[in-house]
């Protein structure tokens, strides 16, 4: 099995490494340190299997999981977070991760993660499996939403540049758009979200789990 490994701190990539070094059939081929380059290294390598921070500069895991997912079908993703939000893994679920994993209980779930994905089914740390179960129940009881506006992944990476400080024309460079579209765009998903500031759209963010800002 053939894998990428992408995590913007290199203390926990080389853990990484070295855990899956270990097992027999495995492979790291390639680090990505943000999203961004997740996206690209694993268009150009075709891993089987890319294990990826949900938080990372530029482009969050979730975000990099749907753009990988779209060109790559067959690769399939384990996703390590701090979160355990039941909108977040619920994201993450939708955005197609075959795992789920916490940070907080890495090295001791990710081979079990491994054992699950290798054989074509989903693993989630057993707190996010109670997370999604109260979830599911509170909606089938005719639990009420946040009422948060959805937003689109182009909205949702616009966020977190926004909220990792990126200035307008650092966001048009990332994005590969004009300054004046990146403005447009800035201010529409304010306006969807009802914020008025970026200290408020920061706070949106992290609670989101869009960036953790420890970079």
């Amino acid at each position: 099995m053939r894998i990428l490994i992408a995590d913007d701190h290199g203390i926990v990539r080389e853990g990484l490494k070295a855990l899956l070094d270990k097992q027999s059939g495995m492979e790291v081929v390639g680090e990505a340190e943000d999203g961004q380059s997740a996206v690209a290294m694993a268009e150009q390598l075709s891993p089987d299997l890319l294990v990826m921070d949900m938080s990372m500069p530029n482009l969050n895991g979730i975000e990099a999981t749907r753009q990988i997912l779209e060109h790559s079908p067959g690769t399939r993703v384990i996703i390590l977070s701090m979160h355990s939000e039941k909108d977040i893994v619920k994201e993450a679920l939708e955005a197609g991760v075959s795992a789920y994993v916490l940070k907080s209980h890495l090295f001791d779930e990710m081979l079990r993660a491994l054992e699950a994905v290798a054989k074509g089914e989903r693993y989630l740390s057993p707190r996010i499996t109670d997370v999604v179960i109260d979830g599911y129940l509170g909606e089938s009881a005719g639990g009420a939403s946040s009422g948060t506006p959805k937003l689109t992944g182009r909205e949702r990476q616009i966020v977190q540049l926004v909220a990792e400080g990126k200035t307008v024309k650092e966001i048009a460079r990332v994005l590969h758009i004009s300054p004046k579209t990146a403005d447009t765009n800035r201010r529409h998903v304010m306006n969807k979200l009802g914020i008025s500031s970026v200290a408020e759209l920061t706070k949106y963010a992290i609670r989101e789990g869009l960036t953790s800002l420890e970079f």
